[in-house]
Parts: C-alpha cells; sequence; structure tokens
C-alpha cells in the first residue's frame, strides 16, 4: 500500500464505557486490509484511523466503519454528539433493580440463599457481579478473542461438520482453560495477601475501598454521568492490546492461553474481585471467589461464543444496564455499610 494513499482521520466514537471499549473498537477496525494504524481514545471518546480509504469522503468513512462497528455496540461520527443522560430509562431501571434487591433480602432473611455474609463478599455476590460484568462492555473483548480464535481454527475444513467441531474446540479449551486459571491465579493472589498482616483498620479500608470501586463502576454503567468514565480504575490498556494479540498464534493451546490472559484484562469488574481475593488471605478462598466470578460469566461469554448474542445491541440495552447499574451500586454501597459497622463506625444495619 502506497504511503500517498494514506489518509489520516479522527472520529467521534459514541457507545465507549471502558477500556475494553478501546481494546473492541480498535481491534475491529485493526482487522480491516485498507487501515494501518488504529488508535481509540477513552478520555475523549475518538478514533484516530489511518489507511487507505480512496476517494471517499470522511462522512463517507465514517459511515462504512460505523457499519463494522455496530454488532459491537458503537458508531462513528465527524462532530462530538451531546451526551444524553436517558432518565426516563432509569426510572423504569429503578423498580426493576428495587425488584431484585427486595428478592435478595428476602432470601437472605429466609436463609435459603446466603449470598452476602455482614462481614464479607461471599461467593454468591462474586457469582452475581459475574453474571452483570458478563452483560457488560468489559467482557464483550472477551467473546470477541474466542470467537476469531474459533474462526481460525475452523479454516481449511472440508466438510461443516469438521468445521462445528474445530469452531467448538478452541471455545471449549477457552473456557475451561479460563475456568482452571482463575481459580488458580486467585488462589495465588490469596495466598500472597497472606503475606500482609491488614489488621482491622487495614481491612476496613480495603472493604471500603472494594465498594468504592464498585459504586464506579455501578454509575458507570448507569451512564448519566460522562466524567465518571474518568474515575474508573482500570489496568493500562496495552495490557489488554498484547494479550488481544494473542489470537494470531497459530497453536493448538492458543485457546487456553487465551483463557489464562483474560485474567489481566483492562475490567473493572474482575479487578474488585481480584483486590477482595488478595484480601482474603487464603490460596482456597481466593481461588473460589475468583472462580465463582468466573462462573457468572460463564453462560453469557458461552452465548457469545456460540452465537452471535449481543446484549448492548438490544433495543432495551439501555435500561438493562442501568437496571445492572443500580444493582452493583447496591453491593458497593453494602460493602461500605458493612465494613464500618465490623470496624465498629456505625451499627450493623443488616443481621441476616
Amino acid at each position: 500500500m502506497s504511503g500517498q494513499d494514506q489518509k489520516r482521520y479522527v472520529f467521534h466514537v459514541h457507545g465507549m464505557h471502558c477500556n475494553a471499549c478501546v481494546l473492541m473498537t480498535e481491534s475491529a477496525l485493526r482487522d480491516l486490509s485498507n487501515i494501518t494504524h488504529v488508535k481509540s481514545s477513552l478520555k475523549d471518546h475518538s478514533i484516530e484511523v489511518t489507511g487507505d480509504f480512496g476517494d471517499k469522503e470522511a462522512e463517507h468513512i465514517a459511515k462504512d466503519l460505523s457499519e463494522v462497528l455496530k454488532p459491537h455496540g458503537y458508531s462513528l461520527s465527524l462532530e462530538k454528539k451531546r451526551h444524553a443522560a436517558r432518565w426516563s430509562d432509569v426510572n423504569l431501571a429503578l423498580p426493576i433493580a428495587g425488584a431484585f434487591i427486595a428478592l435478595f433480602f428476602l432470601l437472605q432473611k429466609l436463609g435459603i440463599v446466603n449470598l452476602v455474609t455482614t462481614s464479607n463478599v461471599s461467593y454468591g455476590t462474586a457469582f452475581i457481579i459475574g453474571i452483570i460484568a458478563s452483560l457488560s462492555t468489559c467482557m464483550a473483548i472477551v467473546g470477541g478473542l474466542v470467537l476469531s480464535v474459533s474462526a481460525e481454527f475452523a479454516k481449511g475444513s472440508e466438510h461443516s461438520n469438521e468445521a462445528g467441531v474445530r469452531r467448538a474446540q478452541p471455545q471449549i479449551l477457552f473456557h475451561v482453560g479460563r475456568l482452571v486459571s482463575f481459580f488458580i491465579l486467585g488462589g495465588v493472589m490469596g495466598a500472597v495477601g497472606s503475606a500482609f498482616v491488614l489488621g482491622a483498620f487495614g481491612t476496613l479500608l480495603m472493604g471500603v475501598l472494594i465498594g468504592v470501586i464498585l459504586l464506579l463502576l455501578g454509575v458507570n454503567l448507569l451512564d448519566v454521568f460522562p466524567w465518571a468514565k474518568k474515575l474508573q480504575p482500570t489496568l493500562p490498556a496495552f495490557i489488554g492490546r498484547h494479550i488481544h494479540g494473542l489470537k494470531n498464534l497459530n497453536h493448538s493451546l492458543t485457546p487456553v492461553l487465551i483463557g489464562i490472559a483474560t485474567f489481566f484484562l483492562p475490567c473493572g469488574f474482575t479487578q474488585s474481585m481480584q483486590l477482595y481475593a488478595l484480601t482474603t488471605g487464603s490460596f482456597w478462598t481466593g481461588g473460589m471467589i475468583m472462580l465463582s466470578f468466573a462462573l457468572g460469566t460463564l453462560p453469557v461469554l458461552a452465548l457469545l461464543s456460540f452465537s452471535s448474542f449481543a446484549i448492548h445491541t438490544k433495543r432495551w440495552s439501555s435500561v438493562f444496564f442501568k437496571t445492572s447499574g443500580l444493582i452493583v451500586i447496591f453491593f458497593g454501597l453494602f460493602n461500605i455499610i458493612n465494613s464500618l459497622a465490623g470496624y465498629g463506625i456505625i451499627p450493623p444495619l443488616f443481621n441476616f
């Protein structure tokens, strides 16, 4: 491709929430043959692309690239659009989230399901947070990774049955590798945490920190306060880019390697659970927390792997994300209140 044919454009991206969105938009456009450079920015909600677009006008290019990004829930435009809070969707989400929280308290009171104790995050909580995380854009990049790998494995298959088997094999290896690695790596984090004696005050700080992270994630899911996206803690985006590059490795164990690597993807939900695993001081507890979280993500990720399912492309996705955001905010507040009560700053508000 001649350097003289190369042109650079900067477009505004609509639908970005976190660093996983940065990875998703970059990956989707980088795979196009006529594009040589892609750089997304969560801060500016923009994407810079360089490539050979012929004689097309910028508006036409934005439309073409939007068609590529549309299945992932994004679109491009030349002008930055004003953020729409969509408070009407929040009003619809409130009773749904309220019903879930009421059911949660009922199950706790009856002792049917012990999702959360008054002192710490339980396996049930980690599982629920995993479900919510799997339906957020944080995990969309994970589904894209395994689909890319399975497509590569299916190439060259002459028969449809053989192609189906070849598509299923890497997906199964990916999910097995992911579940096993989340348990082992979560256990390692728990064991490493045993070397640190936090004490009562340290436990309070960690509990509040985990609650604050969940609060930020929940507010971000509400998508009514654009400034909240800048406060969301994540790992550096370049780590995710290197992980995404693993899909190009042509080896039978590549899906397992990618499954292991997803432990380090820049997802705030994963990192909040990793932080808690670190505070457990136990290999078994830390491992089970991360395994429970991974099991929570499994149903939707499996659906992503074996179909074209994508929650963020549905008409009612805004209400769903806002409902999820309210539930995550609840868990964040729940964790903060219990941490403060555990330290004796406030009286216990929840007794199960």
